[in-house]
């Protein structure tokens, strides 16, 4: 897919086909329910939720959706993610098979608590220090 240099989500899904539009709509709906005080933004050239730090990443392209959690996110669910095909902080989801919403859904539930935590430990750092 020849893509050309986005600045927002918006602009990203625009790019796609119509199905795969839907498709990267409900994942965008899916981390902004749990994850409702995210930024949105474009970095390493796809949609990025922002919380404290990266939270989650996501894609499309012609045989899967990739979702990147980080690894910690990865490993957290390991087991659930095992049919799945992926590498440290990468997961895809193949587009020939239903897309796990709710996995996503728990995944970045988790991310969000990640950061959450690791931002108010630097926060009593600070205090501390």
């Amino acid at each position: 897919m020849d893509k050309t240099p986005v600045t927002t989500i918006d602009e990203f899904i625009a790019q796609y086909p119509d199905d795969i539009q839907l498709i990267l709509q409900k994942v965008r709906q899916t981390i902004r329910e749990v994850a409702p005080d995210a930024e949105e933004a474009i970095k390493y050239g796809i949609p990025t939720f922002v919380l404290n730090g990266n939270l989650v990443h996501f894609s499309a392209y012609k045989n899967h959706i990739g979702f990147y959690p980080a690894p910690q996110g990865l490993e957290k669910f390991k087991e659930e993610l095992s049919k799945y095909e992926g590498s440290k902080g990468t997961v895809k989801f193949s587009l020939n098979q239903p897309i796990p919403y709710d996995l996503i859904r728990k995944i970045t539930i988790f991310r969000v608590e990640q950061n959450l935590e690791k931002a108010s430990a630097k926060g009593k750092k600070k205090k501390d220090g």
